[in-house]
């Protein structure tokens, strides 16, 4: 058994090795939709399906678990999944499998607050208010996923949402670091006109973009604190593991790549980020 990881594409990577730092003798097996990618701009329904026959591949080559690094995917298809298909699907194989996401840890480090907490409504005013920015696909903006949930638990963030249509696309392709550079710059400076300042923290909510955190950190005002989806998930994922010991990850340390797309090696900024060639195999 292992853990699987989906992603439409190379950004879950940055998930993916938050994991296995954390998880070393665990077995992996990863998979890009990059036939599919990327998934922002596509309809719900479409995102859902695809999510679900990504599941289905990761559940065959052997994973009991399945994490969604993807933000468009855990919030458009995430719920979906886990109410309406995978309980059936639990039943037709008679295994223990599960669907997670990556919203719920970000939602929690962002707010320094558990899930389960809700805001205590007293209808008093917020005597200050900090920002929060959220950078993020044109399908996880619109879905207001980081806007409905942190505002039933914290009162006191505000949360505004930029969408960057072209940037996931631009690392997918490899595009040089002066063009991802002023597209970084570009959204950064939309969002502070929007809102009037700089967010006082931001989220960088598709896992494309921990690829270029960099450029995000030049982009922004010196000491912004930026919040990493990779390591609030393998928290997450660890307290997951101590509640839910059924859940099998393996202990030889395999690790498989698998892509929808074209099997081979990676483009340069991913090799540069994972800091040697990766090869995907066909899905």
């Amino acid at each position: 058994m292992s853990i699987g990881v989906f992603d439409s594409g190379v950004g879950g990577l940055t998930v993916h090795r938050a994991l296995v730092e954390r998880f070393p003798q665990a077995d992996f097996v990863y998979l890009a939709d990059q036939a599919n990618a990327p998934y922002g701009g596509r309809p719900g329904e479409e995102i859902v399906e695809l999510t679900k026959a990504g599941c289905i591949r990761l559940f065959d080559a052997g994973a009991s678990l399945v994490v969604l690094a993807c933000n468009t995917a855990s919030a458009i298809a995430l719920r979906r999944l886990q109410q309406t298909w995978l309980p059936g699907y639990r039943r037709e194989t008679g295994r223990s499998l599960n669907v997670l996401g990556i919203i719920v840890p970000t939602i929690e480090a962002a707010t320094g607050l558990p899930w389960e907490h809700e805001a205590d409504r007293r209808d008093e005013q917020v005597q200050k208010v900090d920002i929060l920015g959220v950078f993020s696909t044109p399908g996880t903006a619109n879905s207001r996923v980081f806007e409905i949930e942190i505002d039933k638990r914290k009162q006191d963030l505000a949360v505004f949402s930029e969408p960057c249509p072209n940037l996931a696309r631009l690392i997918e392709q490899d595009a040089s670091r002066d063009v991802l550079r002023t597209e970084v710059e570009g959204h950064v400076k939309v969002l502070k006109s929007r809102v009037g300042r700089h967010p006082d923290r931001a989220v960088l909510g598709c896992t494309h973009y921990e690829i270029i955190a960099d450029l995000f950190r030049d982009a922004l005002p010196d000491g912004t604190p930026l919040i990493h989806q990779p390591g609030a998930t393998a928290d997450a994922l660890a307290r997951y593991f101590e509640r839910h010991p059924e859940y099998i990850a393996g202990a030889g340390g395999e690790r498989r790549f698998l892509t929808t797309g074209t099997p081979g090696e990676q483009n340069g900024l991913v090799a540069t980020f994972w800091g040697a060639p990766l090869r995907f195999e066909a899905a």
